[in-house]
């Protein structure tokens, strides 16, 4: 997984302000030189606009055109700043200000308080969850958990589009809004709400926004100073900002004209955060003189991506599809796009963790493959094939890398060995960085070999690791680099939130997949009632979603998977059928039945279980009857459910003495094969496995989780576990 664009982890810094021009294409290089007035980039998925911005500001630095600290450049996630920040370093613009717009907007808020308000700022408040619950009881309304987030999220559209409790009914029925309850109720509940806050002395993030918009509007002189500050500003991602981000940004720039926007009306994707792409679409018209550049050449992708890509949007309708850009790869050829359909979740589930499987064992990174979804529900069922598969993995949206404990205390502890490491024994025998770095980093956890086990360990384990890794690469790229330097590059690094990549396959949903991209994507569950999703009626929501696909498309460089299943639960009806945006695109569908996206005669493959993926015509699958619980007898649809083939909730009868021996006979196989120990069995199949106390191959082969390549491998020793006989780290006496 890496930020969108390849680079060199470790690049020369320019040695002058045309240096940094260099490797920019036309296009590019016309934002770049663009540093007067207003400037709309339109740059469509992977063309490049991180480069040209970086670039932009960059040139106007070196040049010294523009000072580094009157230069302000606003997007919409720490990561992306970061990143932002991290080229900046590289090409020796230091000094900018990139930051998130509720970043810039906290950090104006904090120094002007005490002047425009007096006294100190209200505390912020991180999760407004537990305010909206406690506003909630006050009420007298009970919301159960779904509606608790629902309840969040119309408090949170309707604060970022500058509506109040009293304007809220009306407001959210011209939107289309469909609230967890009725809009008088909602109303109700934002009162109590924000009388809460008052009552508590705290701030949310959306007032954060909304007190410096009335700060700057209340007091010119401190929107002078404002101004005085910051004269030229880059908006990153402009099709998401909101109205209230519009017009914080109206009040940066009072009147004047020196904003450069870059964005693409066909990534719009957030507006249920109350994002819309009218100011991207309407800076023309709001900007009459303005420079319009659009980069359209596509460095990401090959032509195949890129051609379903363009395909998805030629069928889009409204607005921001009259304004849709057509990529041009630069890239050669690759693989078609394959298209997969399955009888169930479950072995759509399988089906990728096989292909990845594969792709692993012919030297494809993990890092580099990633699984994306509609919702963060559908995650489960990918990581228990992952965890089944022996695939280690990673969820996107964890704490940021630099902000963890076991790299707070890698750095302390780095810093003290490059001030003290000559009289550090422990350093003796490193005769270089990448070895002083793993040196120290033992005393802190790390070993040659991950851990056994999952959870916390592991990802402690996989942290430590990619500072190794990082410091290997370092090592690599600065031949004759100290300790010392190390400790510089990585306080840099966290300055910037520049983090290095964490191994393992992606599971992520396609909104936080936004800004990435991997060499190879497995796009599941792309079927109608999840793409679009069931809630998404009207033809704006439709499309919103068509563009969600779109980005999840677009962020493949190489080999593009897309799948379905035709039930959810094994034995289900098969009912479902693939999603709409697909038709004419697929082979078998509309204009491009029977052929390929290039005309070559490929076709959607009918996933069995064991299948080779070199198939593409597979015997019709055996239907299977709907999995039961072996309790109650309720049919179960849960992933972790159906391995254990009962309720999560009805009695178990496992014999829990089986367990634990299966337990310590999977952490000694773990630390043999130096992986962590779901990958040998889930604690759901060896749960599974002691309730049911298979006797035969045939019986331990049928427990969802085990299949035939485990069975293989752990067959024999698990069965004479479960016969009471002593197995190297499943014996009684242990």
């Amino acid at each position: 997984m890496t930020p969108a664009t390849h680079s060199t982890l470790f690049p020369q810094v320019p040695d002058s302000a045309d240096a940094v021009l260099e490797g920019l294409d036309p296009e590019q290089r016309e934002v770049a030189t663009a540093l007067r007035g207003p400037v709309c980039v339109l740059a469509g998925a992977g063309t490049g606009k991180t480069r040209a911005i970086t670039h932009r500001i960059a040139y106007g630095v070196r040049a010294g055109i523009l000072q580094p600290s009157s230069v302000l450049a606003v997007t919409f996630t720490n990561r992306a700043a970061g990143e932002m920040r991290g080229r900046l370093r590289q090409l020796g613009a230091q000094g900018v200000q990139a930051r998130t717009f509720h970043s810039a907007a906290l950090r104006q808020l904090q120094y002007f308080w005490p002047k425009a308000i007096g006294g100190s700022l209200p505390r912020l408040v991180d999760r407004k969850a537990q305010l909206v619950a406690d506003a909630a009881a006050a009420c007298r309304i009970r919301l159960d958990r779904g509606e608790l987030r629902d309840v969040t999220a119309e408090i949170e559209w309707s604060k970022v589009t500058q509506t109040v409790p009293a304007d809220y009914p009306l407001a959210a029925a011209k939107a289309g809004r469909e609230a967890p309850r009725g809009p008088a109720e909602i109303a109700q509940l934002y009162t109590a709400y924000e009388d809460l806050k008052r009552d508590r002395s705290v701030i949310d993030f959306e007032d954060v926004l909304l007190l410096t918009v009335a700060v700057l509007q209340d007091r010119r002189d401190i929107a002078e100073q404002v101004r005085a500050q910051y004269q030229h500003f880059v908006v990153d991602e402009y099709q998401d900002v909101s109205p209230l981000q519009q017009r914080l940004l109206d009040l940066w720039l009072g009147d004047r004209d020196n904003l450069c926007v870059v964005g693409d009306a066909s990534q719009t994707i957030y507006s249920f955060t109350g994002a819309t792409p009218d100011h991207l679409l309407d800076f023309r018209t709001r900007h009459p003189g303005a420079t319009v550049v659009k980069l359209v050449r596509d460095y990401r992708s090959t032509p195949q991506v890129v051609q379903l890509a363009n395909g998805l949007l030629a069928q889009a309708r409204g607005r921001a599809a009259d304004h849709r850009l057509e990529l041009v790869s630069q890239r050669p050829a690759g693989p078609e796009p394959g298209y997969t359909e399955y009888a169930d979740e479950p072995a759509e589930a399988e089906g990728a963790a096989r292909r990845i499987r594969e792709l692993l064992g012919a030297g494809v990174p993990a890092a580099e493959i990633a699984i994306l979804f509609r919702t963060n529900a559908q995650s489960e069922t990918y990581e228990q094939a992952l965890a089944d598969a022996g695939i280690p993995y990673q969820l996107r949206g964890a704490e940021r890398f630099f902000d963890r404990p076991e790299v707070r205390k890698a750095s302390i502890a780095l810093r003290g060995a490059a001030r003290f490491g000559g009289n550090d024994s422990a350093l003796d025998d490193a005769v270089d960085l990448a070895s002083q770095v793993r040196a120290v980093l033992s005393g802190e956890g790390w070993t040659p070999q991950p851990p056994a086990g999952s959870g916390a360990v592991r990802e402690r384990w996989e942290s430590l690791a990619a500072l190794v890794n990082l410091a290997q690469d370092f090592a690599a790229a600065r031949p004759g680099a100290t300790l010392a330097d190390l400790v510089t590059e990585l306080d840099e690094r966290a300055n910037a939130q520049h983090a290095p990549t964490v191994q393992g396959v992606t599971l992520a949903s396609l909104h936080s997949a936004k800004g990435l991209e991997w060499d190879v994507v497995f796009l599941v569950g792309v079927a109608e009632g999840m793409m679009p999703i069931t809630y998404a009626r009207t033809d704006e929501q439709i499309e919103e979603e068509r563009r969600l696909l779109y980005v999840g498309v677009t962020r493949a460089r190489e080999r593009l998977h897309v799948s379905w299943a035709l039930s959810r639960s094994p034995g289900g009806r098969p009912s479902r059928r693939p999603s709409r945006f697909l038709d004419g695109l697929r082979p078998g569908s509309g204009a491009a039945q029977g052929r390929g996206a290039n005309g070559t005669g490929a076709g959607v493959e009918r996933g069995m279980p064991g299948m080779s993926t070199g198939s593409t015509a597979a015997p019709r699958r055996t239907r299977r009857t709907p999995a039961r619980c072996r309790v109650c007898g309720r049919p179960l649809t849960d992933g972790g459910e159906l391995k254990l083939l009962r309720c999560e909730d009805c009695p178990s009868d496992m014999d829990e003495g089986l367990f634990g021996r299966l337990l310590a006979w999977r952490e000694v196989q773990a630390r043999r094969n130096g992986q962590p120990a779901f990958c040998v069995f889930t604690e759901k199949t060896l749960m599974a496995i002691a309730e049911s106390v298979p006797d035969e191959p045939g019986d331990l082969a049928r427990i969802p989780g085990v299949g035939m390549r485990k069975l293989k491998r752990y067959g024999a020793d698990v069965l004479a576990i479960c016969a009471g006989q002593d197995v190297e780290g499943g014996t009684e006496g242990d």
